[in-house]
């Protein structure tokens, strides 16, 4: 089997299961950023964005959400959360399933998503705009047909 998280869903591939149900499965990351670092994975193979329904994202949410209040009402004493999806190769995505991180966070603790990143500001603000929106109208017309 080629993809960790599905030898990991079947059981062939180990992991500190935090949360199970029939669709999805949250498991301790083995590469955290902070102590709890979960990932919340689909059952079901999807890459990323592009192939996942958005109902399956939803449920991957719903289900950060209720590990984030665990981590803020526990012995982990959280004062926040990250919850981050990393899509494609270029957003530093490195398993190709899809997969939502909970990264438990303490005030003070110094870590930084975006450490060093430069602020751009977009030459041309209502050009992007205008992009954006013809490819959702287009996306949505194909939808439709």
């Amino acid at each position: 089997m080629s993809c960790v998280f599905c030898a990991v869903v079947a059981g062939d591939a180990p992991a500190v299961r935090i949360f199970e149900d029939d669709d999805y499965l949250a498991l301790l990351d083995i590469r955290p950023f902070t102590r709890g670092h979960t990932l919340v994975i689909p059952k079901q193979h999807f890459v990323d964005l592009t192939d996942t329904p958005a109902a399956t994202l939803a449920g991957m949410l719903t289900i950060g959400q209720r590990i984030a209040r665990a981590a803020r009402t526990s012995g982990l004493h959280a004062d926040g959360n990250n919850l981050v999806i990393n899509d494609g190769r270029a957003a530093f995505q490195s398993v190709f399933h899809i997969h939502l991180h909970v990264v438990p966070r303490r005030d003070g603790d110094k870590l930084s998503f975006a450490k060093g990143l430069l602020v751009r500001r977009d030459p041309d603000r209502e050009a992007t705009g205008e992009i954006l929106r013809n490819a959702l109208a287009e996306a949505d017309t194909a939808q439709s047909d």
